[in-house]
């Protein structure tokens, strides 16, 4: 299940006035902060925070310490605008980036605000406050010490949660990547972090969401879609609900990792033109590819209504995606992609599935993005693949 987090860049604001601060000296001031973090050094870290602040002082003393495992590659500040206050205050909006080594090859990030103050008899500026910057989550170390599992081709990053627990995740996420590898055979990291949380309701805060959204969903994968290329492509991360993912068997946690972990691969080939049947679909298919199960078990929902002689009309559109709508409807949806994918992979073949994707992916826009695809890679029309896929339905599950 993807939760599509359209990250999006803000201009960078002006510079204060000569006699307020100057992007320069808040600058070193982040500089120092940054080289303080992967120097894992408290010391040099409290240094730029106001000898005053002693809550926020506690505080990130905490978060520098949650962060002790965590095998950092880069972590930078980016100084998008200030705002002054005077001579001696100003408000800082600031964008973190930062790489696990040997995993991400591209940044995670997140954006920040900061209050600075000047103190001291150098008039040196200091941080007085950290926020999360406007519609930015939680990130996992500021919920709790990060317990870190490594797996031969997963990170697992936990909070709350016991070894063994995240050791068992790390172990279906290493079954998952290659499975991975086998049906989506283009380049990728072959390589995915788990982020686990303590709980649903922190589940949520990492993605910014209400938890209602996610108390019957087992994980989901933050990424960048849509994006138009102006900047760098950031990192995904699949994040588990502990809940949810504790009630299923082996073979659902199985299914649930290697779905989340197709949409790792797959990122560079979706984007704002691919449709969610299509990349839900394409992560379903990927699941259950080397799967031994009945179409009638895997697609229930779907099942019952091809006996009932309700068969879909059309394919699920991206509002049955919603994950707060109706479950069986959710089901349903999910279970059409799937088998849209399905019907791809069996007529035209599995090669030709991958070339449909890609192709959606490229196209500039959603208007005309399948039908581009349909006409181009498997030379039919919207109107004929939906008739197969309905007689699809009615061949796998009648």
């Amino acid at each position: 299940m993807l939760a599509g987090l359209l990250l999006t860049s803000a201009c960078a604001g002006p510079d204060a006035p000569a006699t307020g601060p100057t992007a320069r000296e808040i600058g070193a001031v982040l500089d120092d902060r940054a080289a303080a973090v992967l120097a894992h050094d408290p010391t040099a870290f409290l240094s730029v925070l106001d000898p005053r602040a002693t809550k926020l002082r506690a505080a990130q003393r905490t978060e520098l310490a949650n962060l002790a495992d965590v095998p950092l590659k880069s972590w930078t500040y980016e100084l998008k605008g200030v705002s002054g206050h005077g001579e001696r205050g100003a408000t800082a909006d600031v964008e973190l980036r930062y790489r696990i080594a040997g995993y991400d090859s591209a940044p995670m990030a997140t954006r920040r605000t900061l209050e600075l103050t000047r103190a001291g008899a150098g008039e040196r500026w200091y941080i007085a406050a950290d926020r999360p910057g406007k519609d930015a989550a939680d990130q996992l170390w500021q919920q709790g010490d990060v317990r870190v599992v490594r797996g031969a081709h997963s990170l697992v990053l936990g909070v709350g949660r016991d070894e063994g627990e995240l050791r068992r995740i790390a172990d279906t996420a290493d079954l998952a990547v290659p499975a991975v590898s086998g049906a989506w055979p283009r380049s990728w990291a072959r390589r995915v972090v788990v982020l686990v949380p303590d709980s649903v309701e922190d589940m949520a805060k990492l993605l910014g969401s209400p938890e209602a959204s996610y108390r019957g969903i087992a994980a989901v994968t933050t990424g960048e879609v849509g994006g138009t290329g102006r900047r760098p492509a950031l990192a995904d991360r699949v994040i588990v609900n502990p809940q949810a993912y504790a009630m299923l068997g082996t073979f659902g946690r199985r299914v649930v990792l290697t779905h989340e972990t197709t949409h790792v691969a797959t990122r560079p080939g979706t984007s704002a033109a691919t449709p969610m049947w299509l990349s839900e679909g394409f992560a379903d298919w990927t699941a259950y590819r080397a799967e031994d199960r009945p179409a009638e078990q895997i697609a229930p929902e779907l099942a019952e209504a091809v006996r009932r002689g309700e068969r879909p009309a059309e394919l699920p559109a991206d509002k049955d995606f919603a994950f707060a709508g109706d479950a069986g409807k959710l089901a349903g949806a999910y279970e059409g992609g799937w088998l849209a994918c399905a019907l791809i992979a069996d007529r035209w073949g599995e090669e030709k599935l991958i070339a449909f994707y890609e192709a959606v992916g490229r196209h500039p826009g959603r208007d005309g993005s399948v039908e581009h695809a349909l006409r181009t890679v498997l030379d039919t029309t919207p109107q004929d693949f939906t008739e197969s896929w309905r007689d699809y339905l009615s061949a796998r599950l009648g």
